[in-house]
């Protein structure tokens, strides 16, 4: 199961090489998350509208191994927004990818920016 984690790494902005044309903005739910694949990654992209903001993460949730985090229901913590696997409720920043709970390690994060209607995802690959 761990090469599943493996292929999953977090982007930072600086570290940009490719920017993914996801989807329309309208291809996603307000305040909700759908699935897109980027080579042989899953990767759960969410629009925050409450916060005007929108995120991406690995799809996967490393405690069952189960693509679901774009399932998941969002909110806050504090402060962080944050999503919480819909099977296990373990919870994930949205910005750096920690694991809100403390047990598990972080996930993998990815920048997105909106260009006119259109998601991008920021990879590093």
């Amino acid at each position: 199961m761990e090469e599943v984690l493996e292929k999953y790494g977090t982007t930072k902005l600086e570290d940009v090489k490719v920017w993914f044309k996801a989807a329309s903005v309208n291809d996603f739910p307000i305040d909700g998350g759908a699935c897109v694949k980027y080579k042989n990654k899953q990767i759960a992209v969410f629009n925050f509208a409450r916060l005007d903001k929108w995120y991406a993460c690995q799809n996967v949730c490393p405690h069952k191994m189960e693509m679901v985090l774009s399932r998941g229901m969002i909110g806050d913590d504090k402060g962080t927004p944050k999503v919480a696997c819909p099977l296990h409720k373990k919870t994930f920043s949205l910005e750096n990818g920690e694991n809100l709970n403390g047990d598990l390690d972080a996930i993998a994060t990815y920048p997105v920016k909106i260009e006119g209607n259109d998601v991008y995802i920021g990879f590093a690959d």
